[in-house]
């Protein structure tokens, strides 16, 4: 049974990709436009559409919204009683309909027409009174839905998604909206901390971060490893600058390849790595992550934080931006 489910699944997929494929070449100068007008609006996007379309609706004004756009959705049906007071000339009018004829939208054409509000319509039937009257189409038309009886609302409502994903893109990227600006409008949640968290607001500061100077013993060291509780401790010159990070790793690779006794007293930096990873203080802590994450020739648990004139300012380790909630799972 499961073999056909997974087959099944996978002919959505392909046909999803295959119909938004085929719309996505279909774009032309009515989609410049259509996000030209967007950009140009000055007043608010105001989106509609009924059943799965304004399922669709809501997340496309939602998009607009977070990317800078101010966007509102409007329930088709309950716009004609009452809420098309809201609209004003100044906005700009997303309605989106697969067959771009169902009567709930076909009652706002003349109210619009009156506000004399730019009208750009998101259809899969560019003949349908919708797309006449409209003043920008977008066809998002497909040849067929993933349904394998052809009526379920699949790849047309997927096409019709992506059309507003591209519409907002497009301005965003012609407004030149930077991570900062998503940043104000997104200061909560895993999103928030992702662009905002930085190294030194997660560090482990310098005075307390174990320290070892590059002569002391082994034995020492082991010590001053027990005692931290990071499992790393910074190896200093005596003018303060890095020499070296000694880990965990570091002791038990010195223990299975040489002489326990004779190894006790060697001196630390005969076993710490010399040149370890670094990172400022001033770096994202997202950014972090992927440092350690994709070190080669493997992931590592920890970096070294440095200061603009190269002083050791403190220590990052994994653990702490895991708990910040940063990994990419989250």
């Amino acid at each position: 049974m499961s073999e056909p489910m997974i087959e099944s699944g996978r002919k959505v997929f392909e046909k999803t990709v295959e119909e938004l494929a085929s719309v996505g070449k279909r774009l032309g100068p009515e989609f410049s436009s259509a996000a030209a007008a967007i950009a140009g609006c000055e007043g608010r996007i105001v989106v509609t559409g009924i059943g799965k379309s304004g399922h669709v609706g809501r997340k496309i004004a939602s998009t607009f919204s977070s990317t800078g756009t101010p966007a509102v959705f409007i329930h088709a049906t309950e716009a004609m009683h009452g809420d098309l007071g809201f609209i004003r000339r100044e906005d700009v009018v997303i309605l989106i309909s697969k067959s771009g004829g169902n009567e709930e939208l076909r009652s706002w054409i003349p109210f619009l027409l009156d506000r004399g509000c730019i009208t750009i319509a998101i259809t899969g039937n560019a003949k349908a009174y919708l797309a006449r009257e409209a003043s920008i189409l977008l066809d998002a038309s497909v040849e067929e839905e993933a349904c394998p009886n052809n009526l379920a609302p699949t790849t047309s409502s997927t096409a019709a998604l992506v059309m507003g994903d591209a519409l907002a893109v497009a301005v965003l990227e012609y407004r030149g909206f930077s991570p900062d600006d998503f940043l104000r409008l997104h200061p909560g949640g895993i999103l928030g901390k992702r662009l905002s968290l930085r190294v030194r607001d997660l560090m482990h500061p310098m005075d307390s971060l174990a320290r070892l100077s590059p002569t002391a013993t082994l034995r020492e060291a082991i010590g001053v490893l027990i005692e931290s509780g990071l499992g790393m401790a910074c190896v200093l010159e005596d003018d303060g600058l890095l020499s070296g990070l000694l880990t965990d790793g570091d002791l038990k690779r010195a223990l299975v390849k040489g002489e326990t006794q004779d190894l006790m007293e060697a001196p630390v930096s005969q076993f710490a790595t010399a040149d370890p990873r670094t990172v400022q203080a001033d770096t994202l802590a997202s950014e972090a992550l992927t440092l350690m994450e994709t070190n080669q020739p493997g992931p590592i648990t920890g970096l070294v934080v440095l200061g603009p004139r190269d002083q050791v300012l403190g220590l990052l380790h994994i653990h702490d931006i895991l708990r910040a909630g940063l990994s990419e799972s989250s």
